[in-house]
């Protein structure tokens, strides 16, 4: 029998790829998503998975999610929003919104995965940084600020969890050709390739991949990292 693993935000984008990268290396795969019902569901029979919906900030509805889909041995939490802005500009619900479902979401579903690892004495969780949650970015202070305490809460919760057999890391990744970063113009992007050492712009697929690497067995031994797939953007 198949383990399951669920990934939050798998409509598009870097959760789709995840998906696809568990689902290849023999996971069977909850597709989260929020509002494309439609590209979720159709990637979820792709994969012979199923695709659930439920808003990440909401713990109801994720404890609604978590009871459909059954024990989660992995989970991987790439559900997240961003808006650009002056912080002068930012009004308290926008602030709120993206904390909502970049940390709190994080943490709701995480919570309630762990009920279920910790009776197992094993599992492994991936939470979705930024680069800019490292080194902060002009102009996107609550997108910064809310990913940054995406890696303050991995650390901790790797140490909490440490002792139960449950692996808790991060990825941070860098500018990678998603829609969150379609509002970027040719000239931004060309000087971000000019910025990245390797000279070129990051894929899903390679944030993916290292998803899968470290909820498989080959990655036992790893936890509490914050691992960037950024280019060299930042080293």
């Amino acid at each position: 029998m198949r383990p399951t693993a669920l990934i939050t935000g798998a409509s598009r984008g870097i959760g789709a790829a995840c998906a696809r990268a568990l689902a290849e290396d023999g996971w069977r795969v909850v597709l989260n998503y929020r509002k494309n019902g439609e590209l979720a569901q159709s990637l979820a029979a792709e994969l012979d998975g199923i695709a659930l919906q439920a808003d990440v900030s909401d713990p109801e509805a994720v404890e609604e999610m978590f009871s459909v889909a059954g024990p989660v041995e992995a989970l991987v939490c790439c559900a997240g929003i961003s808006e650009k802005g002056l912080v002068t500009d930012t009004d308290n619900e926008t602030w709120r919104r993206i904390f909502a479902v970049n940390m709190d979401g994080t943490f709701y579903c995480c919570r309630r995965a762990l009920k279920t690892m910790l009776r197992l004495g094993k599992g492994s969780i991936v939470t979705m940084s930024s680069i800019w949650g490292v080194t902060g970015a002009s102009c996107e202070c609550a997108y910064s600020a809310s990913k940054a305490a995406v890696i303050g809460f991995t650390k901790a919760l790797a140490k909490e969890m440490g002792p139960s057999h449950i692996r808790v890391n991060c990825i941070a990744p860098g500018v990678i050709d998603t829609d969150m970063n379609r509002d970027l113009t040719p000239e931004i992007l060309d000087a971000l390739r000019e910025e990245t050492p390797l000279g070129t712009i990051g894929t899903p697929g390679d944030v993916a991949s290292l998803a899968a690497y470290l909820v498989s067995d080959k990655a036992r031994f790893i936890t509490g990292q914050i691992l960037g797939v950024n280019g060299g953007f930042v080293i």
